[in-house]
C-alpha cells in the first residue's frame, strides 16, 4: 500500500497510515470508515460475498426488506442513532399493538380463567406478561435483576464472587434457585429470547453481565421505551451498505469473498493473507466473532486465545412467514407469542412500515435451534407453518417462507453473539480488547457496553479506530 503524504491535514501524527480490517460487519465497517475518513489507507477483507455480517436483509416484496439477523435498537443506543443519522437512514417503530398469544402448556391465563380456542392450548392475553404464576415469575425476575446489578459492567471478571458465578451454568443456577415449575418453565424461554442461549451452555456470570451490559432486564425486554423499540427502516443491512459506500468514497478498498487465513507481524508491518493474496499495512483490526478470530493463524501467536473450549455459538434460527397482509392485526392480535414447544419459541410482527406484506417472524433459539437446523427444508417449513397456524388460526397459507440458520452459518458461527461458557470470562475477559502488537480487536463481543447488540458493534469499531488514531 502506498503511504500518505506526511503533511496530510486530517491524519493524526504517529497514527498508522495503512490498516487492514478483517470483517465487513458493522464493527469492521465502522472502524474502517473512521480510519479512512482520517486519511488512513484502509483495505477491508470480508469472507462473505456481501457486507453486513450478522446484519442481513431479505427482500420479501419489491422494495420491501426485513431483517434476517440483527434488527432492533432503542433510545439508549446513542452511537448507533448517530451513525444512522450520518448515513441518512431512518428508524421505524416496532409494531406491538394488540394482544399476545401464549402456548405454555397450561391453558391458564394466570387469573383462574382459561381461553382455549381449539388450537393446541394457546391463550390470548392482553399485554406481554406470561399466563403463569405471577409470584413465581416475579421472583425469577427479581433474582435476575439482583444478579445483573451485582456485576461489574466494565470488567465482569472482577465482580465479587466472579469465580463462583463463572463456574456455574445458568441451568445449574435455575435448578437451585427456581423452586416453582412455572419459573423453571419460563426461564429457558426468556434466556433464548434475550440471548439465543441454552441455559446449560452459558455461565451465570455471562448471563448476568449480558443483562447488565444491555441496560438491564426490563430495558432489554421492552419494546416501547426499550431496546426493541425501533428497527432500521428498510433493514439494518442498509447501514452496512451505506458505510461501505463511505469507505470507497474515502479511497478505501473493499474485497469480498476473501476469508483471512493468517495475520503475520514483522519489521514494523502486518501481513494479512487470504487464498487470493497478501495485504501489507502498518496495523490491522480483526473485527469478527471470537470463534472466527480464533480460527485465524497469528504470527507471533496470541498470548490468550479469543475463544475458550466452552465458548459457544449463539443458538438462533430466524424464520419469516410472509402473507399478503398482517391478518392477525384485524383480529386484535399483535403477532407476539411465546411458546413452550418449538420450533417457534417466540414470534413477532415484522411487517414493513408500509403495512404490507404481512411478515410474522419466528425465533428458534437455544437447544431447539440445533434440532430444527438439522431438519430438511421441507420439514422445517411444514413444522413452522403448522405451529404458526395453531397460534394464529386466522393465517392463510404463506406466500413466502425464509429460513436463516445462524447456528451453521460458517462466517458467523452463531447469532446474536458468542456465548461465554463456564470459565470464559475469567480466562478471556482481561484480554478481550488488549492489542496484540499491531493488531486491534473489534466486534460486539469485545464491547462491555451493549454486548451482543448493534450498539455494541458500533462502539467496538469506534474504540478500535480511536486506539489506532491515538497510537
Amino acid at each position: 500500500m502506498s503511504a500518505l503524504p506526511p503533511d496530510s491535514p486530517t491524519h493524526p501524527a504517529g497514527a498508522p497510515r495503512s490498516v487492514v480490517v478483517v470483517g465487513a460487519g458493522l464493527a469492521g465497517l465502522t472502524a474502517a470508515v473512521e480510519l479512512a475518513e482520517r486519511d488512513v489507507r484502509v483495505t477491508v477483507l470480508e469472507a462473505r460475498e456481501r457486507v453486513g455480517g450478522r446484519a442481513r436483509g431479505i427482500e420479501v416484496a419489491p422494495g420491501r426488506w426485513i431483517d434476517a439477523g440483527a434488527a432492533y435498537l432503542g433510545d439508549r443506543h446513542t452511537e448507533l442513532h448517530a451513525l444512522l443519522a450520518a448515513c441518512d437512514l431512518k428508524t421505524a417503530p416496532t409494531e406491538m399493538a394488540g394482544a399476545a398469544r401464549f402456548a405454555l402448556g397450561t391453558g391458564d391465563t394466570g387469573d383462574g380463567s382459561t381461553e382455549g380456542i381449539g388450537d393446541g392450548g394457546a391463550v390470548t392475553v392482553e399485554g406481554r406478561f406470561p399466563p403463569l404464576n405471577a409470584v413465581a415469575l416475579g421472583d425469577l425476575f427479581e433474582q435476575l435483576e439482583e444478579l445483573a446489578a451485582a456485576v461489574r459492567p466494565d470488567a465482569p471478571w472482577l465482580t465479587p464472587g466472579a469465580e463462583r458465578l463463572d463456574a456455574l451454568t445458568a441451568a445449574d443456577w435455575a435448578e437451585r434457585r427456581l423452586p416453582h415449575p412455572d419459573a423453571r418453565l419460563f426461564f429457558p424461554l426468556f434466556l433464548g429470547e434475550m440471548m439465543a442461549a441454552d441455559p446449560a451452555k452459558v455461565s451465570v456470570l455471562h448471563m448476568a453481565f449480558y443483562l447488565r451490559s444491555g441496560g438491564g432486564l426490563r430495558y432489554l425486554n421492552a419494546f416501547a421505551g426499550g431496546a426493541q423499540q425501533d428497527r432500521v427502516a428498510g433493514g439494518a443491512h442498509r447501514l452496512c451498505e451505506r458505510l461501505a459506500r463511505r469507505l470507497l468514497a474515502a479511497g478505501g478498498v473493499l474485497r469480498t469473498a476473501e476469508p483471512v487465513l493468517s495475520v503475520e507481524q514483522s519489521d514494523g508491518e502486518v501481513t494479512v493473507r487470504t487464498p487470493e493474496g497478501s495485504y501489507r499495512a502498518q496495523a490491522a483490526v480483526v473485527a469478527v466473532p471470537p470463534l472466527l478470530a480464533d480460527a485465524i493463524e497469528y504470527r507471533p501467536g496470541l498470548p490468550v486465545r479469543r475463544a475458550g473450549a466452552r465458548t459457544g455459538r449463539g443458538c438462533a434460527v430466524k424464520l419469516h412467514l410472509v402473507f399478503p397482509e398482517p391478518v392477525w392485526r384485524a383480529h386484535g392480535l399483535s403477532g407476539w407469542s411465546v411458546n413452550a414447544a418449538g420450533p417457534l419459541l417466540s414470534t413477532v410482527d415484522d411487517t414493513p412500515p408500509e403495512g404490507s406484506p404481512g411478515v410474522l417472524t419466528g425465533f428458534v433459539t437455544g437447544a431447539e435451534a440445533h434440532r430444527f437446523a438439522a431438519l430438511p427444508a421441507a420439514e422445517q417449513r411444514a413444522a413452522a407453518v403448522a405451529q404458526a397456524r395453531r397460534l394464529f388460526p386466522v393465517l392463510p397459507e404463506p406466500v413466502g417462507f425464509h429460513v436463516t440458520d445462524w447456528v451453521n452459518e460458517p462466517w458467523s458461527r452463531g447469532c446474536y453473539a458468542a456465548l461465554f461458557g463456564p470459565g470464559d470470562w475469567s480466562a478471556l475477559g482481561p484480554t478481550l480488547t488488549a492489542p496484540h502488537g499491531r493488531v486491534r480487536f473489534a466486534g460486539t463481543e469485545t464491547s462491555t457496553e451493549f454486548f451482543g447488540l448493534l450498539e455494541g458493534a458500533v462502539r467496538s469499531g469506534r474504540r478500535a479506530a480511536a486506539e489506532l488514531l491515538n497510537s
